[in-house]
């Protein structure tokens, strides 16, 4: 065990949890993090309406992984890394849509700025999963869910309340793949299940 002490950082995250995010929509709490990643790590997970923990939300749920490493591993260009995931799922007319990934990625973005989250070193994954139940799981019909997965290296005094805007943006990002409208000005209005068809 590392004699280095647990970041400041982490210890807000679990304030801002305490106090119960920022969206009274989503349910917000800390779960077993992976330990194997780097020598310090929290995870928190988020559940849409309210849905407690252990038993995923129908409307959104996600996963925030806050990783620090006092040797700055290369490929992060820094000593912490943030790693999300985010899924909800979709009308299956809005699922098959060209754009749908392109606008939830840009959702990302602009959460993270509206939010006032310096980052960089960005990079993950936006896919929308079709599907069709078939023998006992034909009365299913069709479904269509999104999924979003990204990573990037925070930036700005973290240990100041910095990493609190990346949780903030991340659950901002969890409700809005649910279809709920964004709480900042600087987010588009537009949801996944909402998208207009030209």
């Amino acid at each position: 065990m590392s004699e280095t002490p647990e970041p400041a950082a982490f210890a807000q995250l679990r304030a801002y949890v305490a106090a119960g995010g920022t969206r009274s929509e989503t349910t917000v709490t800390e779960i077993p993090s992976p330990s194997r990643l780097a020598p310090f790590s929290i995870a928190l997970a988020a559940d849409v309406s309210g849905v407690e923990h252990g038993v995923d939300s129908d409307l959104g749920t996600g996963r925030f992984i806050a990783l620090h490493d006092p040797s700055e591993p290369e490929g992060w260009a820094g000593a912490f890394r943030i790693v999300t995931f985010a899924q909800a799922p979709l009308e299956p007319e809005i699922g098959v849509d060209e754009f749908v990934a392109d606008v939830t990625w840009s959702w990302l973005v602009d959460a993270l700025a509206a939010h006032g989250a310096e980052y960089d070193r960005a990079s993950g994954t936006a896919t929308k999963i079709i599907s069709r139940g078939y023998g006992e799981l034909a009365a299913q019909g069709d479904g269509a869910q999104l999924e979003l997965r990204a990573s990037w290296t925070p930036r700005g005094d973290l240990d100041a309340g910095g990493l609190v805007a990346h949780v903030e943006a991340w659950e901002e990002i969890v409700t809005m793949l649910a279809g709920l409208p964004p709480s900042s000005d600087g987010v588009s209005l537009l949801a996944p299940r909402r998208l207009a068809r030209d």
